[in-house]
C-alpha cells in the first residue's frame, strides 16, 4: 500500500530522531561510564599501591606481612560493601587474603610487571566486584635494601561495585525515558509541523478540485506558496492554459466542420430543390447531378482531409526512409497544377539543388509539397511567381516555398497553420481549400523529426521546412 507524504515526512523525521538521539545517549553514557571506571579505578590503584608498598619479607622465616594490622581497617573486614584483598605468590599459592572473604578466593588473573590490570567480575557470592592486580617485590623487614633478592608477589585488591552499576544502570534508564519522552514529543509536534506544512498541498487540491471543462479559465492562486511549490503551482497552472486551448480548438474545430459542411449540404439542397420544381428534361437533370457530384467531390476532399490530420495526429502513419530527390519530386508534385497556374501566367522556379539528395518517406514529403504548391497556385496573383528553394542548415537541409502577392500580416502568418484559417473571414469562399492543408504539412514535418514556420516580407509570403538528412 502507497504511503502518504504526511506518513513518509513523519517516518523520515522520527526516524532520523530516534538514529541521532541513540548516538547522543551511547556518548553521553560511555563518556560518564568511562569517567566513572576510572575514578573507581584511581580509587583502587591507590589502595593497591598503598597495600604493597607495605608488604615486607621476613628473611628470618621468608614470611610476609603487612607492616601494620591491615584488619583493623573496617573496609577490609565488615560492613555491607567490604573491600578485598589478597596476597599470592607467583605461582598462585594464597599468602594472605582479607577476612571480608569469608574463605571466598579472588579471581586470579595475569598481572603485568610493573603495571596495574584491572579486571571486572562477579565472585560466588553473587556480588560484583572490580579488582586490580599488581606485581611486585617486597622488601626486607631488616634490609629494606635487599629487595632484589626477594620473590615476586601478586596483589589483587577488589571493591565492590554494585553501587557504581546501580548507577550506571539508572543512567541508562534516564537516558532511556528521556529519549522516549522526547520522541513522544516530537512525534507530537512532528504532527503540527508537517499538518501544517501540507496545508498548502491541500488548498491546491482543492483548488483544483473546483477546476473542470466549464471553468478553465480560473487558475491556481500562488499567493504565499512555500518555494518548493511553487514550481508545481506553475506547472499546473501552465497544463490548465494548454487544457484551456486545446478545448477552444475542440470547440472551434466543430464549429469550423459544422460551418464547412453546413455549406455545401445546402448547396446540394439548393440544387435538388431548384431542380425539383417542373419537369425538366435529361440535359438539366443532368446539369444539376453534375453540379451534385461537384459539391460532393468537395466534401469527400475535407473529409479525406480530416482523416489524413487524425492518422497523423494520433501517430498512426508508418514511414517508409528511402533516397529522395527533392528537385524531381517537387516537379512531380506541382504538375497537376502547372495547367491552371499557366492560364494565370504564375511563373514557377524550381530553384532546389538538382544534386541534393537525402532519406525520408516519399509518401509524406509528396503530400507536403502537394499541399504548399497548390495553396501557392490559388493565392499566387496572376502574372505573378511561385519559387522554391532549398539551402543546407546545422540541422539538416530547409526547403523555402515563395509566392508573390501576399496580403497577410505577420500576426496572421502565425494561424496559417491551425485547422480552418483562412484569410478569408466570411468564408464566402468555395471549393477544395478547407483551410486544412496547412495544418497537415505541420503535423507530417513535425512527425518526420522537422520544423515548420510562416513569414511574410514586403508582398511575399514564405513558407520555411527544416528537415534531418536522415
Amino acid at each position: 500500500m502507497t504511503q502518504s507524504l504526511k506518513s513518509r515526512l513523519m517516518y523520515g523525521m522520527i526516524t532520523g530522531m530516534t538514529v541521532l538521539l541513540m548516538g547522543f545517549d551511547l556518548i553521553i553514557y560511555h563518556s560518564i561510564s568511562r569517567e566513572l571506571f576510572n575514578q573507581f579505578d584511581s580509587s583502587l590503584e591507590s589502595a593497591a599501591n598503598l597495600l604493597s608498598a607495605s608488604v615486607e619479607q621476613d628473611d628470618k622465616d621468608n614470611k610476609f606481612d603487612f607492616e601494620f594490622n591491615i584488619e583493623r581497617i573496617p573496609t577490609f573486614t565488615d560492613g555491607k560493601k567490604p573491600a578485598y584483598y589478597e596476597l599470592r605468590s607467583g605461582d598462585g599459592t594464597v599468602i594472605k587474603k582479607s577476612p571480608s572473604l569469608d574463605g571466598d578466593d579472588l579471581i586470579m588473573f595475569e598481572a603485568a610487571n610493573k603495571s596495574h590490570t584491572f579486571k571486572s567480575f562477579v565472585m560466588k557470592n553473587g556480588r560484583p566486584v572490580r579488582a586490580v592486580a599488581i606485581n611486585f617485590l617486597p622488601h626486607f623487614e631488616d634490609d629494606p635494601n635487599a629487595a632484589s633478592l626477594s620473590q615476586p608477589l601478586i596483589l589483587t585488591v577488589a571493591y565492590d561495585a554494585g553501587h557504581l552499576l546501580s548507577h550506571l544502570r539508572f543512567l541508562k534508564y534516564l537516558l532511556s525515558i528521556t529519549s522516549a519522552g522526547i520522541l513522544i514529543l516530537a512525534y507530537a509536534v512532528a504532527q503540527v509541523v508537517v499538518s501544517r506544512g501540507l496545508l498548502p498541498l491541500c488548498a491546491i487540491a482543492a483548488q483544483i478540485d473546483g477546476i473542470n471543462e466549464d471553468n478553465l479559465k480560473n487558475r491556481i492562486a500562488g499567493e504565499n506558496l512555500p518555494a518548493e511549490i511553487v514550481p508545481i503551482q506553475r506547472q499546473l497552472n501552465n497544463l490548465l492554459a494548454k487544457l484551456e486551448a486545446s478545448l477552444e480548438r475542440e470547440r472551434a474545430f466543430n464549429t469550423n466542420v459544422a460551418h464547412e459542411l453546413r455549406t455545401p449540404l445546402a448547396g446540394i439542397r439548393s440544387i435538388i430543390d431548384v431542380t425539383l420544381t417542373r419537369d425538366r428534361n435529361a440535359a438539366e437533370y443532368r446539369s444539376a447531378l453534375s453540379e451534385t457530384l461537384a459539391v460532393i467531390n468537395d466534401i469527400q476532399t475535407m473529409v479525406t482531409k480530416l482523416l489524413e490530420l487524425a492518422r497523423t495526429a494520433n501517430g498512426r502513419m508508418v514511414f517508409n526512409a528511402e533516397q529522395i530527390k527533392p528537385a524531381e519530386l517537387a516537379d512531380k508534385c506541382w504538375q497537376p497544377f502547372s495547367g491552371k497556374a499557366a492560364e494565370a501566367k504564375i511563373v514557377f522556379e524550381n530553384r532546389i539543388n538538382k544534386n541534393l539528395v537525402w532519406k525520408s518517406d516519399a509518401t509524406a514529403l509528396s503530400i507536403i509539397f502537394s499541399n504548399l504548391l497548390n495553396n501557392a497556385a490559388e493565392y499566387t496573383n496572376p502574372g505573378g511567381k511561385i519559387q522554391i528553394t532549398s539551402q543546407k542548415i546545422n540541422t539538416g537541409i530547409e526547403i523555402i516555398f515563395k509566392n508573390t502577392s501576399s496580403q497577410l500580416t505577420e500576426q496572421q502568418a502565425e494561424t496559417v497553420f491551425d485547422c480552418y484559417w483562412r484569410a478569408d473571414a466570411s468564408r464566402s469562399g468555395t471549393g477544395t481549400h478547407f483551410g486544412l492543408g496547412l495544418a497537415l504539412v505541420k503535423q507530417l514535418t513535425e512527425l518526420l523529426g522537422g520544423k515548420i514556420r510562416a513569414a511574410v516580407s514586403d508582398d511575399l509570403f514564405s513558407i520555411h521546412i527544416c528537415l534531418p538528412l536522415a
